[in-house]
């Protein structure tokens, strides 16, 4: 075990990042077109990295396995994106941010890291403005704000129900130029399945063309890990079902430590499952509790007749209702940070009183926002995210309350970084979710679009810059070097060996298997016992996945079989750390919730011995993962209990 160093520049707080930029080393514009840098993947974060190097002059190759990086699961984000304008002239400004995004996280976010995404925040409206992304405005014509978790104030910007898509259009935009002036290679329908390391540092990768099967190799002076979050490790979650951890996962086999894995993020706002055959969850935005009352009713036969069918949620008179978030919470109400709603929601289901027939489930109430604001108001506010309930679930979310409970949608874990947003591989980089960086252990809503784009549009163009400042002298090398060579055939013998076992189990139901095991044991509700009993019980179902799995057609063609079985091989794999890392952190903070580390059901922290992230180093499938301790020093705030009673 080694402690990290995070490179933290010196000095005041709020002139870090920018005694940072003046002292950076440059690459002039004559050598940057000598220079050539791999971005993996194309959402929020890859885009805006993609488009804004290759706008500097640099050499960009970009890879995604959709057929369109508009296809990337960014465009899922909804309620909106978080920035410290102070255009409500409510009290916001950079410091309450940073203050809100580090309690919110539960004081397990790197401060110097926080104050800079605060402090570019303001930065990315305007760039995305400027850009034509049609946020909301207010009827004389100046943006609009609303109200996400963990703030008492407004802050966060919005296109309706669609801001993800709208800021990932702006990106895309801004990326199709660069590939109209030749100074981005596009790469569709292209999965990245090894990194390439030369000499300790990040040289290339190697990509299966998804259409063909074929291998292909790319060199790069530095490569940019923009591969989103693994959520999809539970099966059922919010993300889309291409998301996965693949790329990250062999950059972390590769040498690069993985940070706090087992911080997930369970949001409070989701359709409840409704049987064994779906393969996905569906989010209903945040903002929807601007307006939204969550409930159930106070006494479990009430609940009972709802489920039963006996009583619809209009029979319960409003002294009979339990609003239980704004009883427990009333300074946050509805709006408190989603590790502690999701709990809640938990807390009264597993009392008896959820209200879907499963048992769990929640309303969220917009009737006494339709009676203050009207129907066409609330219309306007949500878009189309209460269409698009009724579509699912054929109910009218404005005559009858929407059924919700938690499910998985975010994690806080990924590869660790330091100051720069370099790995511990020296030349590989880590953006947006695929990094550890900014939350903690808990992300507040509406900051996941802010961190992908200021990664992208604002930090990374500087921080590689001043890596590959002294690479400029390095050749681009040919990709039969022994280095590339290897690593292929080392993806070769891999596939192989996947397609040579032809067992019974399909993929799917390894990777159902898995998300049932992970949700179980590692999911809302945690104990030493029950992680225990995760790892011996992922530990046999990889060896039975790699002496069953069904793998139908051939390698070399298109197999998107193939392509799902590696993911979720590796997914397993992931779900050992993840689980290893909740058994070692005997706390509970955010979204790592321990049974026997609470206070009266709100998480207890110990900050004297947890006080760190934790990065793991890569040993062996079959060994003991290396525990690695970033210490989390806190010279600007106060550590304090996490309250928003």
């Amino acid at each position: 075990m080694s402690d990290l160093n995070s490179k933290i520049p010196t000095g005041d707080l709020r002139q870090k990042w920018d005694h940072y930029k003046e002292h950076v080393k440059l690459v002039n514009p004559a050598n940057k077109r000598k220079v050539e840098v791999i971005v993996i993947g194309t959402g929020l974060a890859g885009a805006s990295a993609a488009a804004s190097l290759a706008e500097l002059g640099y050499k960009v190759k970009a890879f995604c396995f959709q057929d369109s990086p508009r296809r990337a699961h960014s465009i899922a984000a909804q309620g909106g994106i978080n920035a410290a304008k102070n255009y409500k002239n409510d009290g916001d400004s950079v410091y309450r941010l940073f203050y809100d995004t580090i309690k919110g996280g539960d004081f397990r976010a790197r401060e110097a890291n926080v104050y800079r995404l605060a402090d570019v925040s303001r930065n990315i409206i305007d760039q995305c403005v400027a850009q034509g992304v049609p946020f909301a405005r207010e009827y004389g014509g100046l943006l609009a704000n609303r109200s996400f978790g963990g703030a008492q104030l407004s802050r966060t910007f919005y296109a309706r129900g669609q801001t993800g898509q709208q800021l990932l259009l702006g990106a895309y935009g801004a990326l199709e130029r660069q590939i109209g002036l030749g100074n981005v290679q596009m790469y569709s329908r292209h999965e990245m399945v090894e990194l390439v390391t030369i000499e300790g540092k990040a040289r290339g990768i190697i990509a299966r063309n998804l259409i063909t099967g074929e291998l292909e190799k790319y060199f790069g002076h530095a490569v940019l890990m923009c591969s989103g979050g693994y959520g999809n490790v539970f099966y059922l979650s919010t993300n889309a079902m291409g998301s996965n951890v693949t790329a990250a996962w062999k950059a972390h086999k590769k040498g690069a430590y993985f940070g706090n894995p087992c911080y997930t993020q369970i949001h409070p706002t989701c359709i409840p499952v409704t049987g064994d055959y779906q393969s996905k969850l569906t989010l209903m935005s945040e903002s929807l509790r601007n307006d939204g009352r969550v409930w159930v009713p106070k006494t479990k036969e009430d609940s009972e007749a709802i489920r039963k069918g006996t009583k619809k949620a209009e029979d319960i008179k409003e002294d009979d209702r339990d609003y239980y978030l704004e009883r427990k919470y009333p300074s946050y109400g509805n709006l408190c940070p989603r590790d502690i709603a999701s709990r809640a929601a938990k807390e009264v289901c597993d009392e008896g009183r959820g209200i879907v027939a499963s048992g769990f489930g929640v309303f969220l109430d917009f009737s006494d926002a339709i009676k203050r604001l009207g129907v066409d108001e609330v219309k306007a506010r949500y878009g189309e995210l209460l269409p698009m309930y009724q579509n699912i679930t054929n109910e009218d979310p404005l005559k009858t309350p929407m059924k919700i409970y938690p499910a998985v949608h975010y994690t806080m874990g990924g590869l660790w970084v330091d100051y720069e947003l370099m790995t511990t591989v020296q030349g590989l980089y880590a953006l947006g979710e695929a990094n550890f960086s900014d939350h903690g252990a808990n992300r507040l809503g509406a900051s996941a679009l802010m961190q992908g784009l200021a990664d992208g549009y604002f930090v990374v163009p500087y921080t590689v810059g001043n890596y590959l400042a002294d690479e400029i002298f390095v050749k681009p090398i040919p990709t039969d070097h022994p280095a590339f060579v290897e690593a292929e055939n080392a993806v070769k013998e891999r596939s192989e060996k996947l397609m040579n076992i032809k067992g019974k189990r399909t993929v799917d139901d390894f990777h159902k298997h898995l998300g049932k095991i992970m949700w179980e044991y590692c999911g809302m509700a945690r104990t030493a016992e029950g992680l225990t009993t995760a790892r011996k019980l992922i530990q046999d179902l990889r060896k039975e996945f790699w002496s069953d799995v069904k793998i139908p057609g051939g390698l070399n063609e298109f197999n998107p079989e193939f392509d799902k079985a590696g993911r979720v091989a590796d997914f397993i794999e992931l779900g050992e750390l993840m689980v290893v890392d909740a058994l070692h952190r005997n706390e509970s903070c955010g979204g790592h919730f321990r049974v026997e580390y609470q206070d009266k059901g709100e998480a207890k922290r110990d900050d004297e011995n947890y006080r760190y992230a934790a990065a793991w180093e890569f040993k062996g499938v079959e060994a003991d993962p290396v525990l690695h301790k970033e210490q989390l020093i806190y010279e600007n705030i106060e550590l304090q209990v996490r309250s928003y009673k």
